[in-house]
């Protein structure tokens, strides 16, 4: 399949302003809110941005070869970390993405998953991926929002691509 790295820039761009959005959005709740379990994987609200971010992170350093580190700590089920971390791993993503050319995204990287199995693979569906996760775990933290009676950002593709991102 052959995607243009251009295309792949606006999927993680799009990625990262609704990212932002829910960010916002998170920052807004109180911590009871944030800790309530949904009785999902991740289970909160906070739980779930930590997955989102986390796994951006890693899928971040085996697209950019540096080396793994360890998934998710402590340390980052906190909202200063998802609001001050985050976005400039955005940044990262974008800056990376703006260097990309048409073949560095047919291009196969090798990595090893969370449990070491390995793996190779083409660079546009690890973009792909990355932003098709970020989006399913974005639309669990809107249905919590939903839930506690509180309105989510608008996230959806189509409103980025009218002008609103």
């Amino acid at each position: 399949m052959l995607i243009s790295a251009a295309a792949l820039g606006t999927q993680l761009e799009y990625s990262c302003w609704a990212n932002q959005r829910l960010i916002d959005a998170a920052g807004q709740l109180t911590a009871e809110e944030l800790a309530r379990d949904f009785d999902t994987a991740d289970k909160s609200v906070l739980g779930t941005l930590v997955h989102i971010y986390a796994s951006e992170r890693t899928w971040f350093r085996r697209l950019t070869a540096l080396p793994p580190i360890t998934f998710v700590t402590d340390a980052d089920y906190r909202m200063s970390v998802i609001e001050e971390e985050w976005p400039p791993l955005g940044r990262r993503w974008r800056e990376w993405a703006a260097g990309l050319s048409d073949e560095d995204a047919q291009k196969s990287i090798s990595y090893k998953d969370l449990k070491g199995n390995p793996w190779e693979q083409p660079v546009w569906q690890i973009v792909l991926h990355v932003v098709n996760h970020s989006t399913h775990h974005r639309g669990q933290v809107s249905g919590f929002l939903r839930s506690m009676d509180h309105r989510p950002p608008q996230l959806d593709l189509i409103r980025y691509y009218r002008g609103e991102g």
